[in-house]
């Protein structure tokens, strides 16, 4: 059995990874040129949307996707609180107010009815994260009639009644950080069906060489990065069929252990980015003795958004935050640490 320390999260690093970035290296064009293209070209086709436009990072693509909706002060945007604070910075940005909103107990993604009672005539959109892999519910949310940004940073590949997560808002965006489904060390995309909002995007990028002064960004992305990305969107189905793998013998094996494991909601194909499962008391405890026999378990989200904003209720996200854990599961796990894990496991619980 594995003695070293596994890790939470970890990249698959190909061999064909490292070469298409080397020949980016050597062929002088680092900065944003024809691998972003590829790479906008090709996500773009993955998910169903018709134009994509690459940048820096998930928290720009989030930021760009709210100003070409014309998010600005004393409009709203309704987010859930079971969630990154990534999220909240890109409302912040805008100067808007953050509406933020408890989630379903049993995916932890945001609730369809806590949106449908935070809605106002001020609402100019809702993010809509799908946690953990898992989508959330579209099809009532895209009943609201409120413009729906899909945040896939956790769910490239995951599909919801037989459509990619991603294809469903008017906007959707993901995110390529070191640990994210696709790792591309940093990055970020939107999707988009409109010629008129992805021009926008495209404008707000980058600020040089403008005939007119805005308040423009240098969000772009790299082609390094880029070809990193595309090597890794070759490897998709891979990635999420190894994920699909692990989580597979997790059911199996913890299926007597005294926690919750995730829930099968008929119509959404997990990808299982985390796999999270829920307590019968406080996760804090359990998560260090897991740490302490070198399985670097982690509570899910580090500290939901009502907690940092001081905002009292939100009791489906309170109990998610208090009583989940994320156990390893990625791609690059080998056999010896899946082993650990499992055994790790099961002795504590």
């Amino acid at each position: 059995m594995c003695d070293e320390i596994i890790p939470h999260s970890r990249p698959l690093i190909s061999d064909s990874d490292i070469e298409g970035v080397v020949s980016v290296m050597k062929s002088g064009q680092i900065a944003q040129g024809p691998r972003v293209a590829e790479f906008e070209e090709k996500l773009a086709g993955f998910i169903g949307k018709k134009k994509a436009v690459a940048v820096s990072s998930g928290s720009a693509a989030l930021h760009l996707a709210l100003l070409v909706l014309g998010v600005k002060e004393e409009d709203e945007v309704i987010i859930p609180s079971f969630v990154c604070s990534a999220v909240l910075n890109a409302v912040n940005f805008c100067g808007a107010t953050p509406v933020i909103v408890d989630i379903e107990p049993e995916t932890f993604n945001i609730s369809v009815n806590a949106v449908q009672r935070a809605k106002t005539g001020k609402t100019k959109a809702v993010i809509v994260p799908h946690m953990f892999g898992c989508p959330a519910d579209m099809e009532r949310l895209s009943e609201l009639e409120i413009p729906v940004i899909e945040d896939c940073a956790q769910a490239v590949g995951a599909d919801f009644k037989g459509q990619k997560a991603g294809s469903f808002g008017l906007l959707s965006v993901f995110s390529f950080y070191a640990t994210k489904v696709l790792a591309a060390a940093e990055g970020g995309m939107v999707l988009c069906d409109s010629e008129d909002l992805v021009s926008r995007i495209k404008d707000l990028r980058e600020y040089d060489n403008r005939d007119d002064y805005i308040l423009r960004y240098n969000y772009k992305m790299t082609d390094i990065q880029a070809s990193l990305g595309i090597s890794q969107l070759s490897s998709i189905e891979t990635f999420i069929d190894k994920r699909r793998e692990i989580a597979t013998r997790y059911f199996q094996e913890f299926k007597n252990c005294n926690f919750s494991l995730p829930v099968w909601k008929e119509g959404r194909e997990h990808i299982y980015y985390r796999f999270v499962i829920k307590t019968e008391d406080n996760s804090s405890g359990y998560i260090k003795r897991l740490q302490k026999n070198k399985v670097m378990c982690q509570h899910p989200v580090y500290k939901p958004l009502h907690v940092y904003l001081n905002l009292p209720g939100f009791p489906h996200t309170s109990e998610a935050w208090q009583k989940t854990i994320s156990i390893p599961l990625y791609p690059s796990l080998k056999e010896k640490e899946i082993e650990k894990i499992i055994a790790v496991v099961k002795e504590i619980f």
